[in-house]
């Protein structure tokens, strides 16, 4: 087995302080993307309301198709030019000028064909096409000091 990267250790960090069904989904979530986009970088934020993992063709966020965006109260996939993104199926949730998400209650979500659509929508209009070949790599991106809650607290 290869020893775990400084990064990877990191991210393990990020993900403990979830609900145990939540570290689950995240972990699903995160290698059925892998696998669906081998040569993304993958963008990890440990932010104030979220922590999310974005996959991109390079190491600029902007580039950024899609994202696992985690808080206390659940899991999403975020589309970040979702706006942009024809959905006959209306799964697509938010109405910013920009992203749209969906939620996600397992990872099982991202093989529906209007998941996979959306998805294959997304990597289409992207502004750079992800590379042919090679694997993309871990990179933490930023770490915030004050956090909400990864955990819902008892009586909300």
């Amino acid at each position: 087995m290869k020893a775990a990267t400084p990064a990877e250790k990191q991210l393990r960090g990020f993900i403990s302080r979830f609900e145990p069904k939540h570290q689950s989904l995240i972990r699903a979530l995160r290698k059925a993307l892998r696998k669906r986009l081998p040569t993304a970088h993958e963008l990890a934020y440990d932010n104030y309301n979220f922590f999310v993992i974005g996959y991109g063709p390079t190491e600029r966020p902007s580039d950024c198709v899609v994202s696992i965006a985690a808080g206390g109260n659940g899991v999403g996939l975020c589309f970040i030019h979702g706006a942009k993104l024809r959905d006959p199926k209306k799964i697509l949730l938010g109405s910013g000028k920009q992203t749209r998400f969906i939620r996600l209650e397992s990872a099982d979500v991202l093989a529906r064909p209007e998941v996979e659509a959306l998805i294959a929508a997304a990597l289409g209009q992207a502004r750079t096409p992800m590379r042919a070949r090679g694997r993309g790599r871990l990179i933490i991106r930023s770490v915030s000091a004050k956090q909400r809650p990864r955990r819902r607290t008892v009586g909300r």
